[in-house]
């Protein structure tokens, strides 16, 4: 496949200094877009929401929340923290 960019000439440079460095120019061109996030949704990796990440096992935190806090944080406040 034959592709043409237009870059400034500095970024050319960079670019091709680069590639002179590492490997050929079309080499650095294809690990750039290797690396680029995928195209569909579905391919993308599943990212995990906030909820229940820092999972302790514990199952009374609903039940005993306030006390936890206070042996937690030595009865200090949020504000105080």
């Amino acid at each position: 496949m034959v592709v043409t960019l237009d870059l400034k000439a500095e970024v050319q440079a960079r670019l091709a200094a680069e590639a002179a460095r590492r490997m050929t120019l079309d080499q650095l061109i294809t690990e750039f877009a290797e690396e680029l996030p995928p195209e569909s949704p579905a391919e993308a990796p599943k990212r995990l929401s906030f909820i229940g990440i820092g999972d302790s096992g514990r199952t009374d935190l609903g039940r005993r929340h306030r006390e936890i806090r206070k042996e937690q944080t030595a009865g200090l406040a949020a504000r105080d923290l």
